[in-house]
């Protein structure tokens, strides 16, 4: 199963987008390097970019990031030997957890960041990844720690 360490300072950057768009979604893109390992990989996670939420619709419950913006953080993190090894949103007034619509747009192997928020505080932090087989998340333990100095594979 895979880990996620985050340096420190990234869950505070998170944090401090979710309270500026609240109560609209935040979303945003987790750059790093993937330490591989015997039956799993850890994700350590550098930093955290944000990501203009291009939603058309209600943004209060869902989030879009275009593909070129995709595109334009991986050549930014590759100019600094990292990976884009995941996405974060908000969950405004909602639980730190994937929903539907999550589920239905995300892909296998990055991780993804969920952040509740509500008008007062941010109350919790998951951290989860898409099994491809089945579709579904699994919950990924995630830690802080010391940033990562580059890309260590995919």
């Amino acid at each position: 199963m895979t880990s996620v360490r985050l340096a420190e300072g990234v869950l505070d950057t998170i944090r401090g987008h979710a309270r500026e768009t609240y109560p609209d979604e935040c979303c945003g893109f987790l750059l790093g390097a993937v330490e591989p390992g015997m039956s799993s990989d850890r994700r350590n996670v550098g930093t955290a970019e944000r990501a203009p939420n291009e939603f058309a619709g209600e943004r209060r419950r869902r989030f879009l990031i275009l593909p070129e913006e995709l595109r334009a953080a991986e050549a930014r993190a590759d100019a600094r030997g990292l990976v884009v090894v995941g996405f974060y949103h908000s969950h405004p007034d909602h639980p730190a957890r994937p929903s539907a619509y999550d589920r239905d747009h995300a892909w296998p192997w990055y991780v993804y960041l969920v952040v509740s928020i509500t008008s007062s505080e941010v109350p919790a932090v998951g951290v989860f990844e898409l099994d491809g087989d089945r579709g579904e998340f699994d919950e990924v333990g995630f830690q802080t720690g010391a940033a990562p100095t580059s890309s260590l594979g995919r």
